[in-house]
């Protein structure tokens, strides 16, 4: 195989090599955005939605989105997606396996395929390995999600939830203690359909899976909490797919 690999050269490289010019020209675009106002930012995300309804394809708006999605970032975390990340993120959207390296900043990527694919209002679920996971990132990115208009929710095994910037929580025992302790800030309680109809969704494998077996044997369809599935986005796939698979739901 080391043989082929000289003759043929690695296929995975000239993969990425081909996907090169869309990262070009998501940096091309940057200049311009960061002119944009926060209000200005936020409507784009209508722009990019009525594009899409005219009949324009994802991969056609799929630059616009991730510089986008790249500005938000930087103004709501201070952090600016990498080159690196931008071909992480259009490999998700191709519905491909991207394999990173610890650190190169995987959940900071899932925001940039998130995003563009929940444009057509149908919802995005992002699949995490643990309910601390999910509301981590769901309080973390939703900021960015948030600066461009979108809903974000999170599922929980007792709990569900949406995002809202203005939310503070009191810890339920704050009389007994008598402290003021904040727990799942930005965290508003809400009813499961509530956040399964958010634009972005978090939560883990088994809350999506046994949610969708719920539904299943529900006598009603407003019992349904669950809606159409458009598109997901699996973290630690291998773990998910592979280690999980031997404890079906």
């Amino acid at each position: 195989m080391s043989v082929l690999t000289k003759i043929l050269g690695d296929p995975n490289k000239r993969f990425l090599k081909k996907l090169e010019p869309i990262v070009a020209r998501v940096n091309e675009l940057e200049k311009e955005i960061e002119k944009l106002s926060d209000e200005e930012l936020k409507r784009k995300t209508t722009e990019l939605k009525s594009h899409l309804n005219k009949g324009e394809t994802k991969d056609n708006i799929l630059p616009e989105a991730f510089a986008f999605v790249r500005e938000a970032a930087k103004r709501m975390l201070g952090q600016r997606h990498f080159d690196v990340q931008l071909l992480g993120g259009i490999i998700l959207h191709q519905g491909k396996i991207a394999e990173m390296k610890t650190g190169e900043g995987k959940t900071l990527v899932a925001t940039l395929p998130a995003y563009l694919n929940s444009l057509n209002g149908k919802g995005v679920h992002i699949v995490t390995v643990n309910d601390y996971l999910s509301r981590r990132d769901t309080v973390w990115m939703g900021q960015i999600y948030n600066a461009l208009g979108l809903s974000v929710g999170c599922i929980n095994h007792d709990a569900s939830y949406i995002y809202d910037s203005e939310h503070r929580n009191l810890d339920k025992e704050r009389d007994i203690t008598g402290a003021f302790h904040v727990v799942h800030e930005f965290l508003r309680p809400c009813s499961r359909k509530e956040a399964y109809a958010a634009d972005i969704t978090y939560g883990t494998n088994n809350e999506f899976g046994f949610d969708y077996l719920r539904d299943n044997i529900s006598y009603s369809e407003e019992n349904i909490v669950q809606r159409e599935y458009n598109y997901a986005i699996v973290d630690e796939i291998d773990s998910i797919l592979i280690d999980e698979a031997r404890t079906p739901l």
